[in-house]
């Protein structure tokens, strides 16, 4: 019976390279001269912003997505936190990366392919990853393009399609 896992990952290597590119831009620019301005990326998947003030946070920031965005990195698995006050009168702010398919996110795509009406498809979560199963190969290709469609918030990757 063909199928196929609908996951929600990210590349951290190409991560790291876009924040180590917006951490290089934030030393060179003119605009970040003397404001302390850094970009870090820690090993569990948080990258932590911090600039003399928040209109020059906001600019890191935009920086940041200009290099994941480059790198086909979804903007969708980033989830910003608040700006908080940094010592000395600075500005921070946290960035947590998200892999995965909560069970919300889980039984908000179960019903979205079960909404779609197509027979024989059935689709059961395993994890963090969707598997959606179905008689013929076409009408699994019509679930993968009206997910496409559709936006629930996360990058959605279709892998493991078999026949």
């Amino acid at each position: 019976m063909p199928s196929f896992d609908v996951v929600s990952e990210f590349d951290l290597q190409e991560v790291r390279n876009a924040v180590d590119q917006a951490a290089r831009e934030a030393t060179t620019r003119y605009d970040f001269k003397g404001t302390g301005t850094s970009v870090e990326l820690s090993g569990d998947a948080t990258i932590t912003l911090e600039s003399a003030s928040e209109d020059r946070l906001q600019a890191i920031r935009q920086v940041l997505e200009e290099r994941l965005v480059k790198r086909k990195v979804s903007l969708k698995v980033l989830d910003p936190g608040d700006v908080e006050e940094a010592s000395g009168a600075r500005a921070r702010q946290t960035i947590v990366l998200r892999a995965g398919i909560s069970s919300d996110k889980a039984k908000e795509l179960n019903k979205a392919i079960k909404d779609m009406g197509l027979k024989g498809i059935q689709s059961q979560t395993q994890g963090e990853q969707l598997r959606v199963t179905g008689k013929k190969r076409d009408a699994l290709q019509d679930v993968i393009a009206k997910l496409r469609e559709s936006d629930f918030g996360i990058p959605l990757q279709f892998e493991n399609f078999r026949d």
